[in-house]
């Protein structure tokens, strides 16, 4: 009888751990991150963040993907290559330690993890081991960088070929096995990784093997983020125009007809707000819409909260349906009262006959998103405004749920008109504190910060309050100042902040919108 082998069948249980028999051990997922933009990382990349109890991750890694970890993730950096040579034995080890411990690991690399990545090492340690484990591709930086500085490594009237080579400096010793007497020539388009610190050896080569000293090459520096630097030239002044410019690693190296493209079809550094630093002080809760506005513009984000919504607990919240108006001034009085409401049992219904103001197109949207279409909706936030459009409210009852520290103006004016105005704070916004206020305040001294947006007067207030040494003038000498209406305004000017940029309406995207004409 043929004799078979026993195979043992093990159960991938829905959150990743494997079910072997009685015994429960991990699963390693080796995740290639993509080579900066936080965006660039694949789907299935970001579901094993989000389940992960352990990352490793690289240095050079973008620190926001991160974010996407759960709260009990442990979070691990790599150790540097450059101090420590048994870097990749004690990385081996640190995904079999945790794998064993039952864990869902993942070891998130820069690029993708097979493409000079050191992954295929990771995953014989992990199979020698008996750690099963995953590979999910990442998309590397020779096509990703290339792509951003408006490069296409192949092009059917340039290229037909591409190859990815290291430039490292292994490759460039007499016993190294990349033959570059046949990669001279053999591919339209040569892209060499880790290579700026061998740039001229690479030339060398390059052009000893027959390749023409005409041919266009470009060095792109940490390519996809806001901080880009593209260097052209060709073969045979690239390396003279790289010391001009002192240009470092980490940066790819193209080399090939495809280069002349760039000036046609550059589309990334070519944003209006391109490589500007821009420091957000909105609640973290709430910046991401902003955040994402400004990076789509090509800034880089500073996140800096320096307010944190909080409800107020025990407020009794009045029935709706009692007034002739209720006033909605922020998206966030419209959640947290319509989550009051539902806490009592209560939707939408609950308003009955009742007029309903929004001001602000954010605060539309949160209405509509429970069902209300407001009744109307005023020109300005400013309370003067919302006072002198409302009409005649004279003998109304009118309901005002808002912040703990909004200004008096609006219920005074609607009082003055005669209304019966119940003011109830809803929620409050506090202060907190922040880990890296010491270099926010070191880059505003120095100019290293182009911009700092205040999206209220909570934000202007407590932002100054974290840097107590410095005065106003002094802190934001060398930087310009966004706000988003006349309000923030106002509390900016009274405490001798500059203000450079005042939006048009009070919205984060009429904010970006000022931004980018100034």
């Amino acid at each position: 009888m043929e004799r078979r082998a026993k195979i043992q069948t093990r159960l991938i249980e829905p959150q990743g751990k494997i079910k072997n028999q009685k015994l429960h051990i991990g699963i390693v997922y080796i995740v290639g991150a993509g080579p900066g933009d936080k965006k660039l990382i694949t789907l299935k990349g970001v579901e094993c963040l989000q389940r992960a109890d352990v990352v490793i991750y690289d240095l050079l890694l973008n620190d926001a993907l991160l974010e996407h970890c759960p709260a009990h993730t442990e979070k691990i950096k790599a150790p540097d290559p450059r101090i420590r040579t048994t870097r990749q034995d004690e990385l081996n080890g640190l995904l079999v330690e945790h794998a064993k411990a039952g864990k869902i690991v993942v070891r998130l690399k820069g690029g993708d993890p097979y493409i000079f990545g050191r992954g295929g090492e990771e995953a014989v340690a992990l199979t020698e081991a008996g750690i099963p484990f995953e590979v999910v591709p990442g998309i590397t930086s020779a096509i990703a960088a290339s792509s951003y500085a408006g490069i296409p490594v192949t092009h059917r009237d340039y290229a037909s070929s591409v190859a990815f080579v290291t430039g490292h400096s292994a490759a460039l010793r007499p016993d190294s096995n990349i033959n570059w007497a046949n990669l001279a020539t053999a591919v339209d388009t040569l892209v060499v990784y880790m290579g700026v610190a061998h740039l001229r050896q690479i030339v060398e080569r390059l052009t000893a093997h027959g390749r023409d000293p005409q041919t266009p090459v470009s060095l792109v520096r940490v390519g996809t983020t806001p901080q880009q630097h593209v260097v052209q030239g060709t073969l045979t002044d690239i390396v003279e125009k790289v010391d001009a410019t002192q240009l470092k690693s980490p940066a790819v190296i193209v080399v090939g007809e495809v280069n002349r493209l760039r000036d046609q079809l550059r589309w990334f550094d070519t944003k209006p707000l391109f490589g500007k630093r821009i420091l957000v002080t909105r609640a973290r809760a709430q910046a991401s819409e902003f955040a994402d506005l400004l990076e789509a513009n090509g800034a880089e984000v500073i996140q800096f909260p320096t307010i944190q919504i909080q409800p107020i607990e025990g407020v009794e919240i009045p029935p709706p349906n009692a007034y002739d108006w209720v006033i909605f001034t922020s998206v966030n009085a419209v959640e947290i009262f319509y989550e009051r409401l539902q806490e009592d049992g209560k939707d939408a219904r609950a308003f009955g006959e009742s007029s309903i103001c929004a001001v602000g197109a954010k605060t539309v949207e949160a209405l509509n998103r429970i069902g209300i279409h407001p009744d109307f909706v005023p020109s300005h936030s400013h309370g003067s405004a919302i006072t002198a459009e409302i009409g005649e409210v004279n003998g109304k009852k009118i309901l005002l749920p808002r912040a703990k520290i909004a200004t008096a103006d609006l219920p005074n004016g609607l009082r003055e008109k005669g209304a019966q105005v119940d003011d109830v704070p809803l929620y409050d916004t506090v202060k907190v504190a922040s880990e890296n206020s010491d270099e926010i305040e070191t880059d505003l001294l120095n100019g290293r910060i182009d911009l700092v947006t205040f999206t209220s007067s909570s934000t202007v207030m407590n932002f100054l309050e974290m840097f107590p040494a410095q005065a106003p003038t002094k802190l934001l000498a060398n930087v310009k100042v966004a706000v988003i209406g006349p309000t923030t305004q106002e509390t900016a000017l009274a405490r001798d902040v500059r203000v450079d940029v005042v939006a048009k309406e009070a919205s984060v995207e009429s904010l970006v919108e000022a931004i980018i004409e100034a």
